[in-house]
């Protein structure tokens, strides 16, 4: 179980997991026992295809393959389509997709070698495709205002001139962007490099990626959407596949953890139906590798985030049964508090690793600015429903921050809300976690990020540095209904 010293260590303070219980039960850390809520949802549930768990296997998404390649480029066709898919099993639900696949094909690119992608929207609205961690020009990096009209496409050019890392692609377009996303339109984009290849992690068809997301479904299985609805949304998705199992040979596995859920928390731990909790190899988070693997029980994943992940499955008797297990609401234990499960098989030869040393992090310069952002909502039940940063929701034609290129800044960013948790979002830069609550970041964090999650009270100081490219480009509340709502800002590199 999440043991106190561990919830400490991991930023959990009991103040903070007590101001996201209060509010109206809608975060919580899960307990066994079935509420009344758990009886309504699970009837939800059943109404919406009595779904098992663990009875539908794992499905990859496809990847998708480039249809022309130059000797320093490739290139991809990508289209926004409605589309109707099974789910729950025995039905249909209609769903926003890439290439019809939900979620949508990912992407395997590698550092040093451009992606050319093209994007058609065949939906009837707007949208914006943003390459979520990626480092690149204003022009390409999918904006929330600079948006492809229905009937019309938009080309990205991606050079990747960035370390290899999980990255993912979503929709972005202000204040349908919640929408969007939860209704499909995210996948994940893959980077690749020589450094990482020489380390002889996991790789081919033992290097797999889990898009976690939730949802709510009606009697006939079409996905219901309410803004900042995070109670309801209790059937768990990995790959688009209800509470999913997987057939694991006895050897190890790298996973690539993508949060793509509007407003859930994760704090996930590999579990085998008792109270034992399974230590993890955690090898990288948002901005790719970590300087050495850090062993975790728990691994913590907020919407946006990335982990990666490596599990021995050589440890375990052929016909082990592990869970990957969630310890944090909102809903009942028995949806969401699980996720998916590993079915080891029998051992087999297994020439891959983990070494003691990963990556090199880069140098952190000395700061010359520091600037603080606090971040707040309408709490529940005052009647309103914005979002705020400093203060101010957002505001298409204000500038919120300027910054001089090439200079390095710390940020600190505070949540002020009283019992809503949330996180920050950095367009362009991977930052450095210097402190939370004062006190250094656990190894797991301490890598290169684009996203940190605050719950109430909580205090991050990050070390960015703008050294890439110029213009305007927006900072947010990844949980992405609240960005929605209004808790974004705009900063201009100049």
């Amino acid at each position: 179980m999440l043991t106190r010293r561990h919830a400490i260590r991991l930023g959990l303070t009991t103040g903070a997991v007590g101001a996201v219980g209060a509010a109206g039960g809608t975060f919580q850390l899960l307990a066994g026992g079935q509420s009344a809520q758990a009886a309504e949802a699970t009837g939800r549930t059943a109404a919406a295809g009595a779904v098992e768990q663990f009875t539908v296997p794992l499905t990859v998404p496809p990847v998708l393959a480039p249809y022309r390649r130059t000797k320093a480029a490739d290139y991809y066709r990508v289209t926004m389509r409605r589309a109707s898919t099974e789910i729950l099993p025995g039905t249909r639900t209609d769903v926003l997709t890439y290439n019809g696949s939900f979620p949508g094909p990912t992407i395997r690119a590698r550092s040093g070698r451009t992606a050319v992608v093209q994007q058609v929207n065949a939906l009837d609205m707007p949208t914006s495709v943003h390459l979520h961690g990626g480092n690149n020009p204003v022009a390409d990096d999918g904006g929330m205002m600079d948006t492809i009209a229905p009937g019309r496409s938009r080309t990205y050019v991606y050079e990747n001139r960035q370390p290899g890392a999980t990255l993912w692609t979503h929709d972005h377009a202000h204040h349908m962007e919640s929408e969007h996303v939860y209704r499909g339109l995210s996948g994940a984009y893959l980077l690749g490099d020589s450094n990482e290849d020489a380390l002889g992690l996991p790789s081919g068809a033992y290097d797999i990626p889990l898009v976690l997301r939730d949802a709510a479904f009606d009697e006939n299985a079409a996905m219901v959407y309410t803004m900042d609805d995070a109670d309801n949304r209790t059937t768990i998705l990995v790959n688009g596949r209800p509470w999913p199992y997987l057939k694991v040979e006895g050897r190890k596995y790298r996973f690539r953890l993508v949060n793509s859920c509007n407003l859930r928390i994760f704090i996930l731990a590999l579990t085998d139906g008792t109270t034992d909790q399974h230590p993890v190899q955690q090898i990288g988070s948002d901005g790719g590798l970590l300087a050495a693997p850090a062993e975790t029980p728990v691994m913590v994943l907020s919407p946006g985030e990335r982990i990666d992940f490596v599990v021995d499955f050589a440890q375990y008797a052929p016909g082990t049964k592990l869970t990957l297990s969630n310890m944090l609401g909102p809903g009942p234990t028995e949806l969401v508090g699980q996720v998916m499960r590993f079915d080891v098989g029998e051992k087999t030869p297994d020439s891959s690793r983990v070494p003691a040393a990963l990556a090199t992090l880069p140098a952190l310069p000395k700061p010359t600015v520091e600037r603080t952002f606090e971040l707040n909502m309408d709490e529940p039940g005052t009647g309103s429903h914005q979002a705020y940063i400093n203060g101010r929701t957002f505001d298409a034609n204000r500038i919120d921050t300027t910054i001089r290129w090439g200079a390095t800044e710390v940020w600190t960013v505070v949540n002020k809300s009283a019992t809503i948790p949330h996180n920050f979002h950095t367009h362009l830069v991977q930052f450095r976690i210097l402190e939370r609550d004062g006190a250094a970041p656990y190894p797991a964090e301490a890598g290169l990020k684009d996203t940190v999650l605050l719950f109430p009270g909580q205090v991050a100081k990050l070390q960015l540095t703008f050294s890439s490219h110029r213009g305007v480009y927006p900072y947010h509340c990844h949980m992405i209904d609240h960005s929605a709502m209004g808790m974004m800002g705009q900063m201009k590199i100049i």
